[in-house]
């Protein structure tokens, strides 16, 4: 939540649009993963470069898997750690929607 109003607003929109089935226009799959089910949104304003890493992976969810200011120097990649933060999420997201899954089916 310390990302700018109109940033916050426009990543909002964004998720509500990936929750609708459909992609917001500066979204764009995350490369790297080898799967086209990871999608990150990007947004700037006058303070810096936002993103949002979320998943359409997992039926029914959209998993919000890391959000930050790319604070980079070195191009538009994803930094590795930011990279690993996504994989370690994705895992914990794919195992609370299998202990999400068990409770239902009781």
């Amino acid at each position: 939540m310390k990302f700018p109003d109109e940033v916050i607003s426009e990543m909002g929109h964004g998720l509500y649009l990936a929750q609708m089935g459909d992609r917001h226009h500066h979204a764009k799959t995350l490369s790297g993963l080898g799967n086209a089910k990871i999608i990150e949104i990007r947004e700037s304003d006058r303070s810096g470069t936002y993103r949002i890493v979320y998943t359409v992976e997992i039926a029914e969810f959209i998993f919000v898997l890391h959000a930050f200011q790319k604070k980079s120097n070195h191009g538009i990649a994803t930094p590795k750690q930011g990279i690993d933060t996504v994989k370690r999420r994705l895992k914990e997201a794919e195992s609370l929607y299998k202990e999400v899954k068990g409770e239902r089916q009781i």
